[in-house]
This record gives structure tokens, C-alpha cells and sequence, in this order.
């Protein structure tokens, strides 16, 4: 279970991590209680991913936000964008992207992100919000340990929704072993975790994004 959006609510986030301390917690660079969250996080032993503001086929209309990464950015710009991003969310273990249907579709552009993230040691989970994203060639070609989201929690915030898309990965979990799902610091998302968490005792385990990560075969 990873949590995206981080940055904003503290509350929400600790209220979280208290539900299940095996959350992860991605945030987003330069919200404005980003660092903060993320130490107090860290500090509670919640592993921490960045998450990756990118360029969304929609763009400029709709903005990823600040550090975000757009198909417009020459090599070292790119790559001094991103290092930024990582010295701002500090003690990140993983990266996913926070939109990005454009810019993932972009091969050469991913191949440069995933050497950055190579060197630094770093997982990435492609989001997947692109039918065509080029994530998963670029985590082979570059060795890069890589997932997939499998389920959006919340597209819709309502808890009966919710609880279905739960039901959802749970599905794919008991199917393939493992599934990975992603939720946002809503309101409905944490009532309706606080109500299906337990039911999961003795049947499906949470787990740290890092330990669902492989390099693709």
C-alpha cells in the first residue's frame, strides 16, 4: 500500500502510519509540510518514496506542480530537476511517479531518470498512468529494481468505492501473491482502511513497497 500526496496533512499521515505501520508514504517535493511529515514518518520507521512530479499529457493545462519534470527539459536540466527533488525529500528509499502520462511514455527521458536512480540506489513504481509508458524497458535496460500499480484506491472519494477497489486488490493479491494498490491522504481513504485492514489478519500481509521490487526479467 503506498500512499501518494503526502505533503500537505500531517494529521492524515500519522493517522495512517498508526493504522498500519508497513504503509508507504510517498511525497510530494516542495509541499509545503513535506519535509516535515517526512521526518516525523522516518522518525516512526515509515519508509519514505519520493513523489515524482512529471508531465501529464494534459500539460499545461493541468501542471504536475513544482519540480516537475517535462519532455521539454534538456539532459542536465533534467537531471539537476531531479536531484533537486531528491535532496528535498530526504531518506527516500523508492520513487513512483505523480502524473507523468506524458513524460513516461518517453523512453529516452526515462532511461536518463533511471540512471540517476541506479546510482543512487533507488526502486521506482511506475504509477502507471500511461497505456504505452516506457518504465518497465527502462528499469531492464538500467537494472533498476521496478512494480506496477495494480489498483487506484480513490480515484472516487467515497467509501463504498473504495471498499470495492480494495476488494479489488485483495483479488489480485490472493491471485498473483502480491498486489501493489495506491491511496491519497483522503478523508474517506482512512475510513475506509480503518474498516478493512483488520479483516486482514491471518490472510494477506502489508509490506513495504522495497520488498515488492525487482529488477524486470
Amino acid at each position: 500500500l503506498i500512499i501518494d500526496d503526502i505533503g500537505y496533512d500531517k494529521k492524515i499521515a500519522m493517522a495512517l502510519h498508526a493504522l498500519e505501520p508497513n504503509i508507504s508514504f510517498s511525497v510530494l517535493p516542495w509541499s509545503p509540510f513535506g519535509r516535515v511529515i517526512s521526518r516525523m514518518l522516518a522518525d516512526r520507521g515509515a519508509e519514505i518514496m519520493l513523489h515524482l512530479p512529471m508531465e501529464p499529457m494534459e500539460y499545461p493545462s493541468v501542471n504536475p506542480g513544482p519540480g516537475a519534470l517535462l519532455t521539454s527539459m534538456p539532459p542536465d536540466v533534467l537531471i539537476a530537476q531531479l536531484e533537486k527533488n531528491l535532496k528535498e525529500v530526504q531518506g527516500v528509499s523508492g520513487v513512483n511517479n505523480h502524473m507523468g502520462s506524458m513524460f513516461t511514455t518517453q523512453a529516452n527521458q526515462m532511461n536518463q531518470i533511471f540512471t540517476i536512480l541506479k546510482k543512487e540506489n533507488l526502486f521506482f513504481i511506475d504509477s502507471r498512468t500511461a497505456k504505452n509508458s516506457q518504465c518497465r524497458a527502462s528499469a531492464r535496460l538500467l537494472q533498476v529494481r521496478f512494480a506496477e500499480r495494480d489498483v487506484f484506491l480513490d480515484n472516487v472519494q467515497d467509501v463504498g468505492y473504495i471498499t470495492g477497489q480494495f476488494a479489488q486488490l485483495k483479488k489480485i493479491a490472493k491471485k498473483h501473491g502480491i498486489a501493489i494498490g495506491i491511496g491519497h491522504p483522503y478523508p474517506a481513504t482512512l475510513e475506509t482502511l480503518k474498516a478493512e485492514l483488520p479483516k486482514l489478519k491471518g490472510e494477506i500481509e502489508i509490506i513495504p513497497a522495497s520488498r515488492v521490487v525487482r529488477v524486470p526479467g
